[in-house]
């Protein structure tokens, strides 16, 4: 299986896409820590991979919280030995509003779990990357942040923040084994419905559809194999051919 003897870290699993990528890498062997700020539906996940003959432990976090971070990262690593791959999935994007409506205390809450949260995860798990020389981070960032969305300034800041960070670090890592890229989703199928197949109609893109849970699943997957080995530093875009709003 693609994922044997491999332990991956998933953030904001419960749900979307974090919880489709579970799945799959699950399917594939992965051992499995999920991460997430909802009990309620992360015991659900848990329950659903039970099917699967993986290990899976799971962690109430709220990825803006430093010493958490730590304290579940120290904790993962204890149990499970090791982290392999790393999807940084966990982000706020619903709140809109014009700039200049838009609160500061919104902003704050926004770059400190989209970037900071982001940044926290990576910091307790790359160490160990790097002294094993393999590793795979996947950061899930956003079309948004490749093009500014209208009354979404403070959504599309740390998007783009995310791929640039990405491009930073790879640029420090991929000759140590660590491959650090982002994936951009455009419109993605609502994250409460159960079906990771589910997609919709939309005029976002000429597809003229959503991407599904499984669709955006699929790339990270891809990414944080093996067979993905020459490529680091890099945001694909996964957006069934965006129309640039």
């Amino acid at each position: 299986m693609k994922f044997q003897n491999k332990v991956a870290m998933i953030t904001g699993a419960a749900v979307g896409i974090g919880r489709a990528t579970a799945i799959e890498m699950a399917k594939e062997g992965a051992k499995l820590a999920l991460l997430d700020v909802n009990p309620e539906t992360l015991d659900a996940l848990k329950k659903e991979l039970e099917v699967y003959p993986v290990e899976v432990v799971t962690y109430i976090c709220d990825i803006s919280d430093l010493d958490r971070v730590n304290e579940v990262a120290a904790d993962a690593i204890q149990k499970l030995g090791k982290i392999d791959i790393l999807v940084n999935n966990a982000a706020l994007w619903r709140d809109r509003a014009s700039f200049v409506d838009s609160d500061v205390n919104l902003w704050k809450k926004y770059f400190d779990i989209n970037v900071l949260g982001t940044v926290y995860v990576t910091k307790a798990v790359l160490p160990g990357m790097l002294e094993r020389e393999w590793g795979r981070i996947i950061n899930v960032a956003s079309v948004a942040g490749v093009y500014g969305n209208a009354k979404m300034s403070c959504y599309s800041a740390t998007k783009g923040a995310v791929i640039s960070l990405t491009r930073a670090l790879a640029k420090e890592v991929s000759e140590k084994g660590v491959l650090v890229n982002t994936v951009s989703p455009g419109s993605v199928s609502p994250s409460d419905v159960l079906d990771i197949d589910h997609t919709q109609p939309s005029n976002l893109s000429f597809m003229g559809r959503t991407g599904s849970d499984r669709e955006n699943a699929n790339l990270i997957c891809f990414l944080a194999s093996e067979e993905a080995s020459y490529i680091a530093g890099q945001n694909i875009q996964i957006d069934g051919c965006r129309k640039k709003q």
